[in-house]
């Protein structure tokens, strides 16, 4: 049996890099980029006028004059025009700022009268208010993007900014998630007194699905190992990364391990020092395909799945580490085997700002339906059994950073 440590740094370790391939911008939002976004233009590429309002001289202010006849009208999209001494331009949000103009009053600092706009009184602007400088945000050139970057809306954005229409990113890595056992019934099917509703593989598709991984198929199989056997075979052929649930323990209807090995799987490592998920199996592929096999109660599952799953996933798309996020215990916890501890928590916060993790125990690993109230796991480390509350703790939400 491995520690946690171990077990992270062995799979991280294992994962092999997945190929680039180019995509549209449009459909880029999820993916990891493999390439630099760079800046097409100075941001903002000209002058730029952030109020509607008139377009004047400072200097024809500071002479004395207060009125300024309505030399023309400029627009957002407008050809730049040059403004005449003594006199303003309408001017409207977004426009590129007058040659010789060098001041914004806003509109509602104004009232225009037979073509004169003429200030309100004692009103005093200021040279250079309300224009947005060419290239404060950022110059030509300047990299707004770094490989590694999993895009957001946000992103995709500023991908669209710098005129890119299609980019490197990691290609979407075909993911299959197995669920095992006779007694489980999938929603919308009669289920018997002694069966369990599936939920463990939807919920594992969910996960990665919302970390960004699309090509997620679910298969349910029964504990036969020679229908194990023939569908796991299938499922090895197809997928980069395969992830089960279930019959990976020491019972007698336990197959998984066994037939993986009629597969050719090989096994890097079986069992963690935690709780839960102490079970947990993984292995390689004879293609270099990874093989998670997770135990099959819900909250070992989900838990396994968002600890080494979700992270080895990250790694192998090129996406760059998280940093570690830590938030302090909202009241005392005890935690007595020897064994590392993922508690669901759900985060609160206190009157000084502080990030506080609210633990909420699972009445069994089966007893999933609390975590819908929680925003990740604490882990308390296995070399202590007492945590008081104020102490730091690592912080794993369900949805990875990044």
């Amino acid at each position: 049996m491995i520690t946690v440590g171990e077990a992270r740094d062995t799979i991280l370790a294992a994962m092999p890099a997945l190929d680039a391939e180019t995509v549209p911008v449009d459909r880029a939002c999820g993916r990891v980029l493999r390439q630099s976004v760079v800046a097409e233009r100075d941001q903002p590429p000209f002058d730029r006028v952030m109020m509607d309002g008139i377009a004047i001289a400072f200097g024809d202010f500071e002479s004395g004059e207060r009125c300024f006849p309505v030399q023309s009208t400029q627009a957002a999209g407008d050809e730049q025009q040059t403004l005449a001494a003594g006199k303003c331009i309408e001017i409207m949000t977004g426009a590129s700022l007058p040659r010789d103009a060098d001041c914004i009053v806003p509109v509602e600092r104004i009232t225009v009268a037979d073509g004169v706009a003429t200030l309100e009184d004692g009103y005093a602007p200021e040279a250079g208010q309300f224009i947005h400088r060419q290239g404060s945000d950022h110059g030509r050139g300047t990299e707004l993007l770094q490989p590694g970057k999993r895009v957001s809306p946000m992103d995709v954005a500023i991908i669209h900014s710098a005129g890119i229409t299609e980019i490197s990113a990691t290609r979407s890595p075909t993911i299959r998630v197995i669920s095992t056992g006779n007694e489980l019934v999938p929603a919308g099917e009669p289920i018997a007194p002694h069966q369990v509703r599936l939920s463990n593989g939807p919920a594992v598709i969910a996960l990665l699905q919302q970390h960004g991984y699309a090509d997620c198929e679910h298969d349910h199989l029964v504990d036969e190992p020679e229908l194990l056997e023939r569908r796991i075979a299938d499922h090895l052929d197809a997928a980069d990364v395969l992830v089960l649930s279930g019959g990976v323990s020491m019972g007698k209807a336990d197959y998984v391990p066994e037939v993986l090995g009629k597969l050719g799987v090989e096994l890097v490592f079986h069992r963690i020092s935690q709780r839960p998920g102490k079970p947990m199996w993984f292995g390689m592929g004879p293609r270099g395909q990874t093989v998670f096999a997770l135990p099959g109660n819900p909250v070992s599952t989900l838990v396994c799945a968002r600890q080494y799953v979700v992270p080895a996933l990250a790694r192998a798309s090129g996406q760059a580490d998280a940093q570690p996020e830590f938030a302090a215990l909202a009241r005392d916890v005890t935690f007595n085997p020897h064994l590392t501890c993922f508690l669901p928590a759900q985060l609160i916060s206190n009157t000084t700002g502080q990030v506080l993790a609210m633990p909420v125990p699972t009445n069994t690993s089966g007893d999933f339906a609390a975590l819908s109230a929680t925003d990740g796991c604490i882990e308390l480390p296995l070399d202590e059994s007492e945590f008081p509350a104020g102490t730091a703790v690592r912080l794993h939400r369900w949805r990875m950073p990044g």
